[in-house]
């Protein structure tokens, strides 16, 4: 009977054996190494996930504490507004600092969206208090993350307007509105530089329906007080006219 043919693998034989083991023996170290590679990896990824979750809480905070400062406008209650600007600013100065190291983070999208609320608080407290509109310098904010606040001012212009006009004021309503009709129209004419702001076309197109309603409501109430002060002055002129009693 013939002994069967064994057939060696190639791959797998005592020479083979004895290139892996020394290759644990010799690499053992570099091995080592590779632990502490990705033990550093990992405190990294660690790190910026916190920085992360710090980065959006705080960005969170500074949008509501600029929404606030704008409600306190709207109540007239401008000091304790003012506080809340100055509050949102700190958080904002904070988060500006961190990107240096992790810009990737801080400017990933969410930053822009707190920039235009800062923005608009900025510019609507300029305006309230000084008859002034702040600069992009001043507040230390992009240009672009600027012009979307200042856009989203005509909206809170609005509300002054429906105000004026509950409070029967309808001249100051024509001053507010003029206001609105000034920012859009300097907006407009921006001209090439309007469609290099990503989402200011929108902003714009909101704006000008906003702008449409209140002259509406504007007209409305002018033609109301003018009617009401004719017949103020006909039921005057007629009391006039009545032969004295007795």
């Amino acid at each position: 009977m013939e002994k069967p043919i064994l057939i060696q693998n190639p791959f797998f034989n005592n020479n083979t054996v004895n290139s892996f083991l020394r290759f644990i023996i010799q690499n053992g170290e570099n091995v080592g190494n590779l632990k502490a590679i990705l033990k550093k990896v990992k405190d990294e990824l660690t790190q910026k996930d916190k920085v992360r979750e710090d980065a959006h809480q705080n960005m969170r905070k500074a949008t509501s504490l600029s929404k606030q400062s704008i409600l306190l406008m709207h109540q007239k209650k401008y000091a304790k507004a003012g506080k809340m600007i100055e509050a949102a600013k700190e958080i904002i100065s904070k988060l500006q600092g961190s990107a240096e190291e992790y810009p990737q983070i801080i400017y990933s999208g969410m930053f822009s969206a707190v920039l235009q609320e800062y923005a608009e608080a900025n510019i609507f407290h300029g305006l309230i208090q000084e008859a002034r509109f702040v600069t992009p310098d001043e507040i230390n904010v992009p240009s672009i993350d600027y012009v979307l606040g200042l856009a989203d001012v005509i909206g809170e212009y609005r509300r002054l307007v429906l105000d004026a006009l509950r409070e029967g004021d309808a001249e100051k309503g024509q001053e507010y509105l003029t206001i609105m009709d000034g920012i859009y129209i300097e907006l407009m004419a921006m001209d090439e530089a309007y469609m290099l702001v990503p989402g200011l076309r929108r902003k714009c197109d909101v704006a000008r329906r906003i702008i449409e309603a209140t002259r509406g409501d504007v007209t409305q109430e002018v033609r109301r007080k003018s009617l009401e002060n004719y017949l103020k002055q006909f039921e005057h002129a007629q009391r006039k006219k009545r032969p004295p009693k007795g």
